[in-house]
């Protein structure tokens, strides 16, 4: 199993699993590799290194504070706590996952199906599909709130 790091045109770093690097090649030519977060095809494969424990050293772990001894700002855990960019893409995958569970894939009648809710004709329930420019701004202007987002590929089908 071949395991690359990858980045696509909008700076979204991922991995990508491949059997061989002459799949990795096949697929990147065939232009199937994509961003799991936005779906871009522009993707190019980030330089890496193999992971080489030679000596069995470890970094050195800094020393925690002296009793009676002070501490500054930047000792405080406020910069520990910003999610890094792999925990908020991790994020945004679960909530896209969780989307994709709690609604109701209505395709191209999506527009059709936000009215009948809308109207009381059929039960209140989460529903996703595909509406032109046009179509969400008719029912923009009948005071149905939709909201707009790109649902990776990857996303749309059975979930691993």
């Amino acid at each position: 199993m071949k395991v690359v790091d990858l980045r696509c045109g909008n700076g979204h770093g991922f991995e990508g699993w491949f059997g061989s690097e002459e799949e990795f090649q096949r697929q990147q030519e065939a232009g199937q590799v994509e961003c799991p977060l936005c779906a871009d095809r522009s993707v190019h494969r980030l330089p890496s290194a193999p992971r080489l424990n030679l000596s069995g050293a470890r970094a050195p772990r800094s020393e925690a504070p002296s009793p009676g001894s002070a501490t500054t700002a930047s000792a405080t855990p406020a910069a520990a706590e910003k999610p890094s960019g792999h925990e908020l893409q991790a994020a945004w995958m679960q909530a896209m996952r969780q989307l994709v569970a709690n609604t109701e894939d209505v395709g191209e009648r999506f527009a059709h199906e936000a009215r009948r809710i809308h109207y009381g004709e059929t039960p209140q329930r989460g529903i996703r599909g595909q509406a032109s420019a046009d179509e969400r701004a008719a029912l923009a202007e009948e005071g149905i709130e939709v909201v707009s987002i790109h649902l990776p590929e990857a996303l749309k089908g059975p979930m691993q």
